[in-house]
């Protein structure tokens, strides 16, 4: 049953047309980064960028380095479009994205972990054996079939991300609506909707309906009966988020992965109607199909734990965020904050306010008052900064966090020296003050 399911010979149209829509997405992603200015602002003028932990050592092109970086990228999606040069475009540019994805975090997004992860899958499939200008240029390439097993993965990987978004949104204020209510509260002056997206009945609906697209849309989609259904359901849901998110590609994408859940007779009628089809026939185990196994397995065994790490982690992800990234927690939560910095030179005694404005941008700030990784980086930086002359360095942070609307409350233990403090990925840090959650669970009955 095994081989059945994965290695039986299928038309290759869904991948075909799904490798030109992602070349296309691709390059509308890139060249309009550049266009819109988030190039400039994210990678150019900032002193410098919050890198994932660990990746300091991938840095922006100096100079206008990063405009040029995103051209290539924008047109390695053309390339992929077309299906040129295929292998060498998808992961070159698996490669690019993946790099200035870690390079910063402060316009961090689940969407362009996403568009790793696909990029990255992409690269294992043959998804330039038709209408490409490989398969032109090399017809003994060309073929009108592929695996079951490349549509089994794209639907695995969608099930395991709208699952987990669906879980996650299972806490007390997506379930009160109260934080709908705060999502869509700057978005009062959009033309013709915006007073309908003040109305709590909508708060309501839009809280409901997330939570059962995201759990439901993938297995609706495989059954037959309601997929048309859930397929008007998603165009109006992920055009809805488009509409009034401005989240990018991601619905378009989205949209896109469709294309493997409609039989492959119908996606060949409609996009390729002079290709021939491939009926589905006996199953051809590969060579490496051991490999794949091991590969694909290991895959996915990680993306079902990294977004679980953070329940095995002290206090509540909500308020420490250790544990958010990488684990499809998607609009779930609003923070703000204040904060200050204050360097001591412990060889003197001199003491130095830091003024934030000298070091960040806008945006940076408001991630560095309200995330524990950024205010760690900080730390370390102005360590950095300060100890040239070797002398020896403290950081002490005051800082006050605000979540989902409540009240400013303190964050981080003013009394730590984060200079000194080394960073876990997988564990919590003491530096970080409890929730009034944990702390009301630990204080003693009276």
């Amino acid at each position: 049953m095994f081989n059945d399911f994965f290695f039986k010979r299928t038309d290759n149209s869904p991948l075909i047309i799904f490798r030109i829509f992602l070349g296309i997405l691709i390059s509308l992603e890139c060249y309009g980064a550049i266009l819109t200015g988030w190039v400039r602002r994210t990678l150019i003028e900032p002193e410098f960028t919050f890198s994932f932990i660990g990746f300091e050592w991938l840095q922006p092109l100096p100079g206008y380095g990063m405009y040029a970086y995103f051209f290539v990228m924008g047109t390695l999606g053309i390339f992929i479009a077309l299906g040129y040069k295929y292998r060498f475009s998808i992961i070159s540019f698996t490669l690019f994205w993946t790099a200035v994805y870690l390079m910063q975090k402060t316009s961090y997004n689940n969407h362009y972990y996403l568009l790793v992860l696909i990029s990255l899958i992409m690269c294992f499939f043959p998804a330039n054996r038709a209408y490409s200008l490989d398969a032109r240029a090399r017809p003994q390439i060309r073929n009108e079939s592929m695996y079951s097993y490349v549509k089994w993965i794209i639907v695995l990987q969608l099930f395991i991300v709208y699952t987990y978004a669906a879980l996650a949104k299972l806490y007390a204020d997506w379930l009160d609506f109260s934080f709908v209510q705060i999502l869509m509260r700057d978005k009062a002056h959009y033309w013709l909707i915006g007073d309908l997206l003040q109305e709590s009945w909508v708060h309501k609906l839009i809280s409901i309906m997330g939570i059962i697209f995201d759990l439901l849309i993938v297995p609706a989609l495989l059954w037959k009966p309601s997929r048309k259904i859930a397929f008007a359901f998603a165009i109006f849901f992920h055009l809805f988020n488009s509409i009034v998110f401005q989240i990018g590609i991601f619905p378009y994408l989205a949209l896109a992965f469709t294309v493997f859940f409609f039989e492959p007779e119908t996606i060949k009628q409609l996009f390729f109607k002079k290709k021939p089809f491939f009926q589905p026939s006996q199953i051809n185990i590969p060579a490496y199909k051991y490999l794949f196994i091991a590969g694909f397995g290991i895959y996915f065994l990680v993306q079902l734990i990294l977004p679980v790490r953070h329940y095995f982690i002290k206090d509540d992800v909500l308020w420490t965020e250790e544990g958010h990234r990488l684990s499809w927690r998607m609009m779930l939560r609003s923070r703000s904050g204040i904060i200050s910095f204050k360097v001591i030179n412990n060889d003197n005694g001199n003491v130095i306010n830091v003024n934030l404005n000298d070091y960040l941008s806008k945006k940076q700030k408001g991630r560095i008052a309200a995330y524990p990784d950024f205010i760690w980086q900080f730390a370390q930086r102005l360590k950095k900064i300060y100890s040239k002359d070797g002398a020896a360095i403290s950081v002490y942070v005051n800082s006050r966090v605000r979540v989902n609307g409540s009240k400013l409350k303190p964050f981080i233990d003013p009394e730590v020296d984060l200079a000194a403090e080394p960073w876990d990925h997988f564990k919590h840090h003491i530096w970080i003050l409890p929730s009034e959650e944990t702390k009301a669970k630990v204080a003693p009955a009276k």
